[in-house]
This record gives C-alpha cells, structure tokens and sequence, in this order.
C-alpha cells in the first residue's frame, strides 16, 4: 500500500546521504550500461558477418580450376586443370535435380574509351543466370538474356561507377564503347550494394568473350547456384558430389587439395554464423559479469546502509515499528534507488548504440543494437537482485534487540 510517509521518509535519507545514494546508484547504472553496449556490439559483429555475405546470393557454389599436386591415373602433378563449355553441360545434365542455374566466368581486365574518355576496368564473361549469383541489380536498361548469348552479342552492362566515368551526366544506354578494340552497345546500367569495386566492373557474353578470343570454348571459373529447398545438408551433399565429379572427369586424386576448389557459400556463411554466435556468447558473458559486479557493488553499500542506520532501527522498534517496517522501508530505498539507476543506464546505453551506426564498421561492428526486450530484463534481474541485497542485511537488522542496536556505535 502506498504510504506518504515512507516516500517522505526514503527522500529525505537520500537528500541526508547524497554520496552514498550517488555510489549506489552509479554502480547499478554502470553495470547495465556496459551490459547494453557489450551486447549491442555483439549483435553488431553479427551483422557484418550478415552483410558481408548479403551481397551474393547464398544458395551458391564457385568453383575454381587450380594445378594438380600429385599424380594421378597416368597423369602428372603439376597439371593445369582447366574448364570448357562441355563441364557447363555436364554438370547440368548430370544434377538437373539439385541446380537452379549454372553459369560460367571470364573475368579480364581491359582498356575501355568512349569518345575522350578511357579507364581500366574488370570484365566479366557470363551467362544471363549470373546476375542471381551476384544479385545485381539493374538501374537503367536490362541484363544479359539468353538470346545475347546464343547470338555472342556484343552488348555489354555497365556498373553505376563506370557509367559515371565514362559517360558523365550523358546518357549511356544504347551508346557504344570500345572495349579493347572491340565495340560493345551498353545495354544496361547497374548498381551493386558490395560497393566501389564491384560497380566498377561491366557483363558480357561469355561467348562473346570466347568468339573474340579465337572462338574458344574455354572459361575461368563455374558457378552453379543450388536450389534453395534441399537445404544445408542437401548443399553439403551436392557439393561433395559435384566435387567427386569433377576430380574423375579432370582426373585429380581426391587427396589433392589443389587441383580443384569449391568455395562453397551455404558453407561459409553457417560457419561464420556459428562463430559470430560464439563470439556474442562469449561478449553476453563479459557483459553478465558486469551485472554480477553491480549486484556484488549494490550488496557492499547496503550492508554498509544498514549497519550504519542500526541505531536508528533500534530507537524504531523501541517506539514500536515492527520488523516487517523497517524491512519494507530499506527495501523500498533500495528498489527505487536501483530502479531509477538501471532504467537510467539502460536508456544511456541504447541512446550510446543508436548514434554509433556505422562509425565502428572499421572494427567490423556495423549498427550496433540490443532488443529492448533484454536490455529491460536485464534491467529487471538487476533490480531483483538489489532488491535481495536490501533484504538480506535490513531482515537481519530487524531481527536486532532495541537495547543492542542502541548500544551500537
């Protein structure tokens, strides 16, 4: 029940102990202050990891020809692997269940001029799917279709950066560039959230790019993007199947780490999750401890609260408080005190993420945050917790003879 005096009675012993009532309250909000912004910039190193593979798409296997380190079936080490339009082929014809798209790449670095203009710039050579691989997205125009590659078009996709370079504030779509000698219609602008470098490099036909290359068949590197639904362990098993494929096509012994990779990014990103979710356990420990400290602080001064109002209780209960009193009244003190404090250092903490955005992105923690959902149950744990180490030395105080307590000096 709410009692006007008592309120009357805990202000004037915080307005009478400004020190102490500061020291208690600092330690409550310093420990849920360090809580907020520990946990923050765990979830924040969570979301690098996100961001940096949320820019490709994740369903995804790249696959990279290296040189053989062994011998293998006849064949020597120290062997080029290297792939043609046929592996494209086969790999489609042989897992058609598990593959959403396939598509190869040619990556070039060349001299690209329009009109006075003329920059270096990384090409790629690719097949009208692999805009799903990268996740491109258009901004002006269109992307490579599957008549450009039938055909060996020779139109070209531009990034947002080239555009910018080249073209100024004219308008590029429909105009043509010369790229190494050769000329190209740009077809298509577009933007790519990975940033400069990526938006810095245009798309071609692949068979383009071989026709030029004296009608050859071959390429760099494969892509194959899975379907989504065969899940995790579906993906992992399409991989060690596409690999073991792959080795016996190319003949490369299955001990050889170097004849053939795939990167494998389903892979790659679970297990950088499982590590970012390590690190914020271990970050939430570091961060609990600060609330252990907190409560251990609170304790301290209550104790030390309570011994120095001894006298004070006694004189109480010599003119009739009972126990139950002078429990609920230091326990009230202590509850508000701490509420007051956690809620306090609560809000300082989220107002502390929200301004920090991107401002530790160097430090790979990017839009640091904490659910308000945990920030208050910690708030909450905090409170109930100095709630108890009020208890616990005002019950034992109450429990103190008059005459004893009186005696105390």
């Amino acid at each position: 029940m709410f009692s006007r005096d008592n309120w009357k009675e805990i202000f004037e012993t915080i307005q009478k102990n400004k020190l102490r009532t500061f020291l208690s309250g600092f330690t409550v909000a310093l420990g849920i202050l360090i809580f907020v912004v520990l946990f923050g910039f765990g979830n924040g190193l969570i979301n690098t990891f996100d961001e940096f593979f949320s820019d490709d798409a994740t369903n995804t296997f790249f696959i990279f020809p290296g040189r053989t380190s062994m011998p293998y079936k006849g064949y020597k080490s120290n062997r080029q692997i290297e792939f043609d339009n046929s592996d494209l082929a086969d790999i489609k014809k042989n897992f058609a269940m598990f593959t959403q798209y396939v598509s190869p790449r040619i990556d070039r670095n060349k001299l690209v001029k329009y009109k006075n203009e003329s920059n270096n710039y990384d090409t790629r050579a690719v097949s009208s799917a692999y805009q799903f691989a990268e996740k491109t997205i258009m901004m002006k125009g269109r992307y490579l279709n599957r008549e450009d590659i039938k055909n060996k078009t020779k139109y070209v996709v531009i990034g947002r950066l080239v555009e910018q370079d080249l073209f100024g504030a004219e308008e590029s779509v429909g105009k043509y560039i010369d790229v190494a000698g050769s000329v190209f219609k740009v077809i298509g602008v577009f933007q790519d959230d990975a940033g400069d470098d990526e938006e810095r490099r245009m798309y071609l036909p692949y068979t383009t790019r071989q026709l030029i290359e004296k009608n050859t068949d071959k390429i760099n590197q494969i892509v194959v993007g899975f379907k989504p639904e065969i899940g995790y362990a579906g993906a992992m098993a399409f991989d060690a199947s596409l690999d073991k494929f792959l080795r016996d096509k190319k003949y490369i012994s299955p001990k050889d780490q170097n004849g053939i990779y795939i990167r494998n990014v389903a892979d790659q990103l679970k297990q950088n999750q499982q590590f970012a979710g390590v690190l914020q356990m271990i970050v939430g420990l570091v961060a609990f401890g600060t609330i252990i400290a907190g409560i251990i602080g609170i304790s301290n001064i209550m104790v030390f609260v309570v011994k120095e109002r001894t006298k004070e209780l006694g004189i109480r209960k010599a003119i009739g408080a009972t126990p139950k009193a002078i429990i609920g009244t230091i326990l009230l003190e202590s509850v508000f005190i701490t509420t007051i404090s956690g809620l306090g250092g609560m809000l300082v903490g989220i107002a502390i993420l929200s301004s920090l955005g991107e401002k530790l992105k160097d430090y790979f923690i990017t839009n640091p945050y904490i659910n308000l959902g945990a920030a208050i149950f910690a708030t909450a744990v905090l409170i109930i917790f100095g709630a108890l180490a009020g208890y616990i030395p005002a019950r034992r105080a109450a429990r103190i003879k008059p005459i004893v307590a009186l005696r105390d000096d």
